[in-house]
């Protein structure tokens, strides 16, 4: 059973620490409180909590000194500020500082707990950012198949209940790009034949006169180009496991062999008359209707029913979208080590956006994605709504694709219109004249990054002002 989230108060007024205490313990959070800076230094230095809600002013060690010390002792807390003296610069000091989230007092405790649920959110992909999926005792494990959602909880607990019997053939259905493969992966990994090979081969990428010859090997002499003899697939993968992607395209030659090999444990090499003994797990992915298929008469009945013993479905992206942020993550931690990269997640505006996407590639196409961001931008510090391809932008509120009349310069705005847009435009016009159109001491001029200022262009439809600077 998974422990409570740990939340850390620190007030020094009584009555304020005891409410705070009493709100968060009755929606089942352990809850401890100090009352000054020292206090909670001090347990800070006997372990992390999970979130810390700190107050800035304190007697002794102020709130802002304690959070620069609090993350020095744990890099990856995440502090949720609190304040009666609700001012601008203090607020911006403390996300300088790494806090992120500040609550003026008083605030009502429906905002308590929106803010808290936020911050253990942010914990989550810290402690993911913290410990990279697939390193340590993980990789034993085999890759992740990341998520919470009931969807892939299902999944993995059909994956450990199916690795317990290495023999069980398994038929894993899902859309292009849903990760059939992890999942495959994940029950050799998990199943006593871990150590032995686990060999993958997609039936739609063989020509069809080859593929009996990669999956069974072939004999000397057996056709023309078969001049030495051939392992198969199969028989290299003895103990292991066989993963047959895109089973449905198999030719009808190999769906009869496979059969065989299915119903007896035994095979011949094309060209051979010797019977060899098999012992893999057969692991077959789709991502068409093999039912269907069996209708049309393109997929042999008996092998649709002896290659489904075992049926695992995984659904496409769209039906569990609630697992996209910590895909997300898992794949910034991915790339990082890969590109020697330090991003630390995903902006919350762009994680509205990625949530909102269909995602008609699944988690393949989040995947490059991410990894797209990653390599053209360079030295980001979290992945914002510039980073990201068109067609997600396009489910921005304020997204426009480009046109080819100017927008109106003067005069009143339209109803609904907010006059924040023409200030910042203005804005970013006066930067860029005295820039003299270099966009990077423009965006110095202004206090942004160079990528926020090409978007903020761009939004504006101001592109051509300017070259790279």
């Amino acid at each position: 059973m998974t422990s409570a989230a740990h939340i850390l108060v620190v007030d020094d007024e009584k009555l304020i620490r005891w409410s705070l205490q009493e709100r968060l313990t009755r929606s089942h959070y352990q809850v401890t409180s100090a009352e000054s800076g020292e206090d909670a230094l001090a347990q800070l230095g006997k372990g992390s909590p999970d979130v810390m809600l700190l107050d800035v002013r304190l007697p002794g060690i102020d709130g802002l000194d304690v959070l620069k010390r609090a993350l020095v002792l744990h890099p990856e807390l995440v502090v949720v500020m609190m304040s009666a003296h609700g001012t601008v610069d203090i607020a911006v000091e403390g996300m300088k500082l790494g806090a992120i989230d500040f609550l003026v007092k008083p605030f009502p405790l429906t905002t308590l707990d929106a803010a808290v649920k936020r911050a253990l959110g942010a914990a989550a992909t810290r402690r993911l950012l913290a410990g990279p999926l697939g390193a340590g005792d993980a990789a034993a494990e085999g890759p992740s198949l990341v998520g919470q959602s009931p969807a892939i909880k299902q999944i993995r607990g059909l994956i450990e209940r199916i690795a317990m019997n290495d023999a069980a053939t398994v038929l894993i259905e899902g859309e292009s790009g849903t990760g059939k493969e992890v999942v495959a992966r994940g029950i050799h990994a998990q199943s006593a034949r871990a150590q032995k090979p686990f060999l993958c081969i997609n039936c739609a990428a063989v020509p069809d006169h080859l593929l009996e010859s990669e999956l069974f090997g072939h004999e000397r002499g057996s056709f023309t180009d078969a001049r030495t003899q051939k392992i198969g697939l199969f028989e290299a993968a003895a103990g292991g496991t066989v993963m047959l992607d895109e089973i449905g395209d198999m030719p009808a030659g190999g769906q009869a062999k496979l059969l065989r090999l299915l119903e007896n444990r035994t095979f011949r090499r094309v060209g051979g008359v010797v019977e060899l003994d098999s012992d893999v797990r057969v692991v077959a992915a789709t991502n068409v209707d093999l039912e269907q298929r069996v209708a049309d008469g393109r997929f042999r009945p008996d092998l649709y029913f002896r290659l489904n013993v075992v049926r695992i479905v995984i659904p496409p992206l769209r039906d569990h979208i609630e697992d996209v942020a910590l895909l997300a993550v898992a794949f910034i931690v991915r790339y990082n080590e890969q590109l020697k990269r330090k991003v630390r997640g995903v902006s919350p505006e762009a994680l509205q956006l990625l949530t909102a996407y269909r995602w008609p590639g699944n988690v393949r196409e989040l995947r490059n994605v991410i990894e797209r961001a990653m390599v053209l931008y360079g030295e980001i510090d979290e992945v914002r709504p510039e980073h990201l391809p068109e067609s997600i932008c396009q489910n921005r509120p304020d997204f426009a694709p480009p046109r080819s009349d100017p927008p109106p310069s003067g005069g009143a705005p339209p109803p609904g219109s907010m006059e924040l847009n023409a200030v910042e435009r203005r804005l970013i016009l006066e930067a860029m004249q005295k820039a003299h159109g270099n966009q990077s001491m423009a965006a110095r001029l202004l206090g942004v990054t160079r990528d926020t200022l090409r978007y903020r262009l761009k939004k504006h439809l101001l592109a051509e002002h300017g070259e790279p600077g």
